[in-house]
C-alpha cells in the first residue's frame, strides 16, 4: 500500500513531504494513524482531508486496516482537533478578540459585535455545516470557543457534521481502489472555489472599507471648509452691521451741528 499511495498522492498534491508523513503514520498506527493525520489537520492543514481520507479509505480496500475502524478513528480526529481549536477560542474570549479588532487595521469592534449577534442567531448551523467546508471546517471552532457554545451542543454538532463528511470521501477512496485519487482531483476544484469566493469576499471587504475611509475624511475635510467660509461670512457680516452703526450714530452729530450753524445770529 505504502508504494502505491506514495505515488498517487505524491502526484495529486505536487509534495513529498506532507504525503510521506501521512503514510508514516498509517503504516505505523493503522486507523489510529489516520485519525491523528486528521487532527493535525485541523490545527496545521498541510495536506488536506480531502487527500488524507480517500486514501485512508484506499488503504481498506487493500484490508491494511479496517474500513469501520478508519471511520470511528477519523471522526474522532476531527473532533479532536475541533476542540482544541474551541479551547483556543474559549481562551482568548469575547474581551481579548474586541481588544485585537482595536488594533487591527481597517477592523472595527462593530464588525466583531455584528459577526458575534450573526453567529448567536445561526452558530449552531454554522458548527454543523461549517465541518463540510474547506478552510471553514477549522476556522468555525474559534467563535464557537469565544461565544462558548455549550460543549456538549459543539460536540454534537461537530461529530455529525464531521462523520458525514469523512464518511463520504472515506467510501469513495473505498469504492475506487486505485483510481482514489479521482476524487481529490474533483474536490480540489470545490476547494478552489471556496478560496477564491472567500478571496473575492476578503478583497471587497478592503476596498469597500478604504473607499469609505477616504470618503469620510474628503466630507471632513469639505465640512471644515464650509464652517470656516460660514465663520467669514458672519465676522463680514458683524463688521458691516458695526459700520451701520457708527454711521448712524454720527449723522445725529453732524446735524445738530448744521442747525447750530443756521441758528447763529448774524
Amino acid at each position: 500500500m505504502t508504494a502505491i499511495a506514495a505515488q498517487t498522492i505524491t502526484a495529486a498534491s505536487g509534495t513529498d513531504a506532507g504525503p510521506q508523513w501521512v503514510n508514516d503514520l498509517m503504516d505505523a498506527l493503522g486507523a489510529p494513524g489516520a485519525g491523528l493525520a486528521i487532527a493535525l489537520e485541523n490545527l496545521f492543514p498541510p495536506v488536506p482531508s480531502e487527500v488524507i481520507l480517500p486514501l485512508a479509505g484506499f488503504a481498506a480496500s487493500n484490508g491494511r486496516m479496517g474500513l469501520i475502524a478508519v471511520l470511528l478513528w477519523t471522526t474522532a480526529g476531527s473532533v479532536i482537533g475541533a476542540l482544541a481549536l474551541y479551547g483556543v477560542g474559549a481562551l482568548l474570549g469575547r474581551e481579548r478578540t474586541l481588544a485585537l479588532a482595536r488594533r487591527l487595521p481597517l477592523v472595527k469592534v462593530a464588525d466583531v459585535e455584528k459577526t458575534e449577534a450573526w453567529f448567536l442567531r445561526h452558530g449552531s448551523k454554522a458548527v454543523f455545516f461549517g465541518r463540510m467546508i474547506p478552510l471553514f471546517r477549522s476556522l468555525v471552532s474559534i467563535p464557537a470557543g469565544v461565544e462558548r457554545m455549550p460543549l456538549p451542543l459543539f460536540l454534537g454538532l461537530t461529530t455529525l457534521g464531521s462523520a458525514i463528511w469523512n464518511t463520504a470521501f472515506v467510501l469513495a477512496g473505498y469504492a475506487l481502489g486505485d483510481n482514489w485519487t479521482q476524487v481529490t482531483s474533483v474536490v480540489s476544484t470545490y476547494s478552489k472555489a471556496v478560496l477564491a469566493a472567500a478571496a473575492l469576499a476578503l478583497v471587497t471587504f478592503v476596498v469597500i472599507r478604504l473607499f469609505r475611509s477616504g470618503g469620510g475624511s474628503r466630507r471632513a475635510g469639505r465640512g471644515s471648509a464650509g464652517a470656516g467660509s460660514h465663520e467669514a461670512d458672519a465676522d463680514a457680516d458683524e463688521a458691516g452691521a458695526a459700520d451701520d452703526t457708527s454711521s448712524a450714530h454720527a449723522r445725529p452729530a453732524r446735524s445738530a451741528a448744521d442747525t447750530l450753524i443756521l441758528r447763529r445770529p448774524e
